[in-house]
């Protein structure tokens, strides 16, 4: 165990550095210095991401610029006529009703709040394994209106349907860890990096199998607890830094 923290503490140290964030879907609210700005460009980002990193990275590019490249503002103070360009946005099957109401829940609760972490932190306490409620109320909340179209639930993923909510979990890294290094923001104070899950993207998962990290067969919620729980024996502060050893890993070097 010793030698597989260490290996993988040289990865953590060589993937975690600006030059990872040119080609990684993390460039896009990086784009930004306003904290709500990054929220939200952070939050499509995530959810968006599945598929090519390019790909992903020109979508958002998109999206954000039929924003005027001014999210928060754009949420604030839009106009029902400025919604239009977005009926012909698509990624993959996220299309036009699913941004839509993207845009409604993002208007409505930041004229209420001044930061998103405040619709990820209910019933926060301060023990490590409180992602599960802390994703689930997140999910309920952001479909909480009758409004809401049932197709774009599949796009917020939550521990309730044992989903590994890799992308909320990654857009969760963004906003939390705290260190020096110019990848992850740290912007959000309340949510612990010890309290995170580390994001079972098809890499990490292939990666974290081959080093005998994971022994659940499925890639579900609880292979998420699993994988984490290891790396917490490596960091139990903040184990989800090695995300980026294992997608390092996995993505540049075919490990």
């Amino acid at each position: 165990m010793i030698d597989l923290k260490a290996f993988l503490d040289e990865k953590v140290a060589l993937y975690n550095q600006p030059g990872f964030i040119s080609a990684d879907p993390i460039l896009i609210p990086h784009r930004y210095s306003k904290k709500q700005d990054i929220e939200i460009a952070g939050f499509f980002a995530a959810i968006l991401a599945w598929g090519q990193r390019k790909t992903i990275i020109k979508k958002c590019t998109e999206l954000l610029a039929m924003m005027d490249d001014a999210p928060h503002d754009f949420m604030l103070h839009h106009q029902e006529r400025d919604l239009r360009p977005f009926v012909n946005f698509k990624h993959r099957t996220f299309n036009d009703i699913d941004t839509l109401w993207f845009i409604t829940f993002l208007s409505r609760f930041y004229k209420a709040h001044e930061s998103l972490e405040q619709a990820f932190i209910h019933e926060w306490v301060d023990d490590f394994d409180v992602m599960g409620k802390l994703l689930t109320n997140f999910h309920e909340v952001f479909f909480s209106d009758p409004e809401a179209p049932q197709r774009t639930r599949k796009h917020v993923a939550t521990p309730k349907r044992n989903a590994a909510c890799k992308r909320i979990n990654m857009f969760l890294r963004w906003m939390v860890r705290k260190d020096d290094c110019g990848v992850d923001f740290g912007i959000w104070h309340k949510i612990k990096p010890s309290q995170l899950i580390c994001p079972c993207d098809l890499h990490v998962d292939r990666v974290a199998r081959k080093l005998g990290l994971i022994e659940r067969k499925q890639t579900d919620w609880r292979t998420a607890l699993e994988l984490t729980g290891r790396l917490r024996e490596f960091d139990a502060k903040d184990p989800v830094k090695y995300d980026f050893a294992l997608f390092g890993l996995g993505v540049e070097e075919k490990f």
